[in-house]
């Protein structure tokens, strides 16, 4: 019980938190923080991101990507890179088994790290690191002396002595923080002599 109240705790700090990861918009290996370095939130940040594919039914092969650039302005080239790299997660996502989009950095689980193929893309390493950085930031902010960390904690005590009738328990720490998509709406623009209306639209869940 008490387990499960840490975790919803966890995850409601970040989620509340109206700031996004840093180096979340400029990832790279080499910016990754030490082990046990202290990582603050960033500013909150829109980066770029594909919003829709074109189809040539001629040519299936043959895409094209709708891209909304975000709020943040950059230079032509690393805007040419950016797109590059989101094409290359989209297009490793759709060859990729479903059942091995996962990467997992758990300590009790040193040996299912990344599925060999996902491991082979710059997909799989991005988000090996950025799960490498959610748990710095997660444990940032539940750190005892800092503003977030001793909220989290003073409710946790509470509510561990509403339910237990002492504070004088063992709590174990170690909760996995997950990052799951929610549900999405999928417009599909079909050819024909209304060209450019909305002909379907399919919800797909996450």
């Amino acid at each position: 019980m008490l387990q499960r109240m840490c975790s919803v705790l966890i995850t409601a700090t970040i989620l509340l938190n109206h700031a996004s990861i840093g180096m979340a918009d400029e990832f790279s290996l080499k910016q990754l923080p030490m082990p046990g370095k202290m990582v603050p939130l960033s500013a909150l940040l829109e980066p770029p991101i594909l919003k829709g594919i074109k189809v040539d039914l001629a040519n299936p092969l043959h895409l094209e990507f709708i891209l909304n650039p975000g709020q943040k302005p950059i230079a032509q080239q690393q805007m040419i890179q950016e797109v590059t790299r989101l094409v290359k997660y989209f297009m490793a996502s759709m060859t990729i088994p479903e059942k091995d989009l996962w990467v997992n950095l758990s300590p009790y689980e040193s040996k299912r790290i990344i599925p060999q193929s996902l491991g082979l893309t710059e997909l799989g390493r991005d988000l090996l690191g950025q799960d490498y950085v959610l748990k710095q930031v997660t444990a940032s902010l539940i750190y005892p002396e800092g503003a977030i960390g001793k909220a989290f904690w003073s409710e946790i005590y509470k509510q561990a002595a509403r339910l237990f009738g002492t504070t004088d328990i063992k709590i174990n720490t170690f909760n996995k923080v997950w990052i799951v998509p929610e549900s999405e709406e999928v417009w599909e623009n079909l050819a024909s002599g209304d060209r450019g209306s909305k002909k379907n639209r399919r919800r797909l869940c996450g």
